[in-house]
């Protein structure tokens, strides 16, 4: 049967993505913890994490989209058996995502003063600032774990980074337990807490990463007796190549989301608070999506690093149906429990803040059926931009994301929002435009680049330049 050809593939993509996802989903972890538990003192301390994070998610983008470009070289390295090349992709890549993060932590701290110049809530930028400080910090030891995690993915040793993220999600629920709230004898610093917690939780999750991979038989070669003293420009300027474009694609996308934020805060605090329940859920069926497209990434260069192009193809495509199935199950549960799942970011019982709350979670609601209906377009551009970056193709996909997001989302949700009555709804319907076309031109672009590669020797077709 023709759909045999894909659904056997099932199984194998679900046991590879499935760490990647819940390392993901780690991640975002910290996110909902914080939000929950800040949610708790109230509207403006939850609408405060939602700003300060909104600096943190363009430059974690950058960071995080950068790193992707060790993952194709690796697996790459791995399938042709060049454990060197593998290797050095890596060394090189470290040293640029260490380098990178502390560009990011004192770009966002040095850019703090534009909350004032936003026209957000004054009490909302007073508890914004300091939780940013600490959060621009943990930017450093964030994107370093990255540039593991992307050597182990490449490596298909998926459950490394998960296991490390788990542990760092514990760390991060005790640290706020005692931070946000005073308990155990710590001060209760309340927002400030919640940053605090991140912080340590990104340190340790290296440490615990790199002690797994230290470990094991293969990939203890790669990360150990590392010697930075040889070190090629030549390597540099290749994963700069790919590791840039990749970067601005997810900065394009993150970008997007986070003037959804600002233009909330805009609207008010509640408005904002919406957003920012709506956004965190979004974001955490979106890891689900993201785990398919690194497993997209690592299939698809490994069968490019042995020029079995119609097995690059299939693979891919299976992936892109089992992550159009997972994407449906989320629009429905989305769709369903949109009213449900508001409440449990809010404390209801809080009779001061019930008018602000009631007021919060319909409007969640609202815009949890614009999130319902995206989920397929956001699994579809996600996961094909794995694959291309899996291809090595970055530079169309680059500019494919910024007409998306920008020429097309971006006005749509800066006028529904701004100057008509859909206020935040109007917002999250240029989200949807956006990520629809970028679903439909990314598709058509790894569809076409397949295509073309069927049948011909890897070295007779430059897929940047075509």
């Amino acid at each position: 049967m023709l759909l045999e050809r894909y659904t056997r593939e099932f199984g194998y993509n679900l046991r590879l993505a499935g760490p990647v996802i819940l390392g993901m989903l780690g991640h975002t972890l910290v996110a909902f913890v914080d939000n929950i538990m800040v949610g708790q003192l109230g509207t403006a301390e939850l609408a405060a994490v939602s700003l300060g994070n909104s600096f943190m998610f363009v430059a974690m983008s950058l960071g995080i989209g950068f790193s992707t470009a060790i993952t194709p070289l690796v697996a790459e390295a791995e399938g042709e058996g060049n454990f060197s090349r593998g290797k050095i992709a890596f060394k090189h890549g470290l040293v640029l995502c260490t380098l990178l993060g502390l560009m990011l932590f004192t770009s966002v701290f040095f850019t703090k003063p534009l909350m004032h110049l936003m026209k957000q809530p004054e009490e909302v930028v007073i508890l914004a600032m300091p939780y940013l400080t600490y959060v621009a910090i943990s930017l450093v030891p964030l994107i370093i774990f990255q540039a593991f995690k992307q050597c182990s993915d490449g490596l298909s040793l998926t459950r490394y980074p998960m296991y490390a993220t788990l542990v760092a999600n514990v760390v991060n629920v005790v640290l706020n337990y005692c931070f946000i709230f005073g308990h155990f004898g710590a001060p209760a610093l309340g927002v400030v807490g919640a940053a605090i917690g991140t912080l340590a939780s990104r340190v340790i999750m290296i440490w615990v990463l790199w002690w797994l991979l230290a470990h094991h038989q293969k990939a203890k070669w790669y990360v150990c007796q590392l010697r930075f003293k040889l070190l090629s420009s030549r390597v540099f300027k290749k994963i700069l190549r790919l590791g840039f474009p990749s970067a601005m694609q997810m900065f394009f996308e993150v970008a997007i989301f986070t003037a959804a934020i600002w233009l909330s805060g805009v609207l008010g605090k509640n408005p904002q608070a919406a957003n920012q329940i709506a956004l965190n859920l979004s974001s955490m069926t979106f890891m689900v999506a993201m785990g398919f497209s690194v497993v997209a990434m690592i299939r698809v260069g490994n069968q490019k690093g042995k020029g079995a192009f119609e097995e690059l193809r299939r693979i891919a495509f299976s992936i892109f149906l089992l992550s159009i199935i997972c994407a449906s199950v989320f629009a429905l549960l989305f769709f369903v429990f949109r009213d449900f799942l508001p409440t449990i970011y809010l404390d209801l019982d809080d009779l001061d803040q019930f008018a602000d709350n009631q007021q919060v979670m319909i409007m969640a609601a609202e815009l949890m059926l614009v999130a319902a209906i995206f989920q397929i377009s956001d699994s579809i551009q996600v996961v094909a931009l794995g694959a291309l970056r899996g291809l090595q193709d970055v530079f169309y996909p680059t500019l494919y994301t910024f007409i998306s997001y920008w020429v097309v989302g971006f006005p749509i949700s800066y006028y529904l929002g701004m100057y008509t009555q859909w206020a935040s709804m109007g917002i999250w319907i240029g989200l949807l435009a956006g990520l629809t076309v970028a679903a439909l031109t990314l598709l058509w672009r790894f569809n076409r680049l397949s295509k073309r590669l069927i049948g011909q020797r890897p070295a007779s077709l430059s897929i940047e330049n075509s």
